[in-house]
């Protein structure tokens, strides 16, 4: 059986800065099997200036015109409330993890002793960041939307010269359109990335519904990511991109099931399927009344079910051969 795939609930900012509809969602990340449950951490002073712009689904999402720098100062949790959240995680059996946007979030992160860092695609070129994640030592995960195999290579030398190990680094195929167009989803690339550059691979999702991250199971993914929300309906950037309760159960199931079927690269008869040889191959049989010392023609043999008796492979074998006792019809020919 193939490695478990780690799932990821991306929470994000879909909290709409409330801790306690934070809690609403690890309850729903929890119900739903997920692996790891991530947020955000940022400090909106720092990660942006107060005239950029949203981006277009942002403000078609959030029905408002306002500033990157508004919205976003609304969607910040304060340190109080990773700590009370990440508490919350270990009670209800799931891991906590965030996003760091800033320098001086990373900063935070690392006193939280998460064990892992996500690199979002908006930061695959911001050399600073990637240098300073490196430093920590730990494993990456790299999330490509927006980049080109450029891009990617320059990002993934960062952590490598910093000293990550690059067992130790997955790459997540993504694109960074909220939904994503079905025809922009490029699947293939994601295991191409993995060969190309010798690393786990994984796919985080924006597309609508739960069809393409299971067959990113399908196609060799390690870990998926997938934002989801307690409803699609709520104000905020990202719900309507998002899974509902039900839809991530739904994914996670799928993904389970279908990391089961994936199986091993050998092709052998199963345990399952053994018990049903007998009965669905066919046997050499007697295709009309035979008398013993007859010769054995291709117009007194027939081929049916059950297979019990010689296998039909063996027709040549069989055919010319002298008949060693009587044989009624459907009777079994034996050698």
């Amino acid at each position: 059986m193939n490695s478990k795939v780690t799932i990821i609930a991306e929470a994000g900012v879909n909290h709409n800065g409330s801790p306690e509809l934070a809690k609403k969602l690890i309850d729903a990340a929890a119900e739903a099997g997920v692996d790891i449950i991530k947020f955000q951490t940022f400090n909106a002073e720092k990660l942006v200036t107060k005239d950029a712009r949203q981006a277009d689904y942002q403000q078609k999402n959030t029905g408002i015109e306002e500033s990157q720098y508004a919205m976003l100062k609304r969607l910040e949790l304060s340190h109080e409330s990773h700590q009370e959240l990440m508490a919350y995680c270990q009670e209800k059996g799931v891991q906590f993890f965030s996003t760091a946007f800033d320098m001086e979030s990373l900063d935070y992160l690392h006193s939280l002793h998460l064990g892992m860092w996500k690199v979002p695609s908006g930061e695959i070129t911001n050399y600073p960041y990637l240098k300073k994640i490196a430093s920590f030592g730990e494993p990456v995960i790299l999330s490509t939307g927006m980049s080109n195999e450029n891009d990617i290579q320059a990002a993934l030398d960062v952590l490598l010269q910093g000293g990550v190990p690059r067992e130790e680094i997955t790459l997540l195929h993504c694109n960074t359109e909220y939904p994503t167009p079905w025809v922009d989803v490029n699947l293939r690339a994601m295991p191409m990335l993995g060969s190309k550059y010798g690393v786990r691979v994984g796919y985080s999702d924006h597309t609508v519904g739960i069809e393409v991250p299971i067959a990113a199971v399908a196609l060799g993914a390690t870990m998926i990511e997938k934002h989801f929300t307690l409803d699609k309906n709520m104000p905020g950037p990202d719900h309507k991109a998002s899974l509902e309760p039900a839809e991530l159960k739904a994914m996670v199931r799928a993904i389970r099931h279908i990391e089961q079927a994936l199986g091993s690269t050998e092709k052998n008869i199963t345990y399952s399927e053994s018990k049903n040889i007998t009965i669905a191959r066919k046997s050499i049989v007697a295709a009309r009344d035979i008398q013993c010392g007859e010769p054995l023609l291709e117009e007194s043999l027939a081929v049916m079910r059950p297979g019990n008796g010689i296998s039909p492979m063996r027709w040549n074998e069989v055919v010319g051969s002298i008949a060693r006792r009587d044989y009624r019809k459907g009777d079994c020919i034996e050698l």
